[in-house]
């Protein structure tokens, strides 16, 4: 579990006694503002490694390697492969057109 702050030592007296009111003694989660909410796997990198990964992939499906042989490769599922494939298409489609 993260690392916790005893309310008493962070929260305005006022603050304190409302919350009081509601819940005493028990831990309780507040949320990050929504702006400031990192998404998954942004601060480890490995959504940075996941997206090179499936460029690699791409790159190596049209360049005539065959779905089977990605999955040795990578060690996924020939569902996972496609899903990549599909997906990587859809992204390079929208990309605007560089002249």
């Amino acid at each position: 579990m993260a690392n916790y702050k005893n309310g008493r030592d962070v929260l305005p007296p006022e603050l304190l006694k409302e919350l009081q009111q509601h819940i005493q003694g028990e831990l309780i989660y507040i949320p990050k503002k929504n702006n400031q909410r990192i998404g998954w796997g942004e601060l480890s990198g490995t959504r940075k490694m996941i997206t090179h990964r499936n460029q690699e992939i791409y790159h190596l499906y049209t360049e005539g390697r065959s779905v089977e042989d990605l999955q040795q490769v990578y060690h996924l599922s020939e569902d996972s492969i496609r899903k990549v494939i599909v997906k990587m298409r859809i992204e390079l489609n929208k990309a605007p057109v560089e002249r």
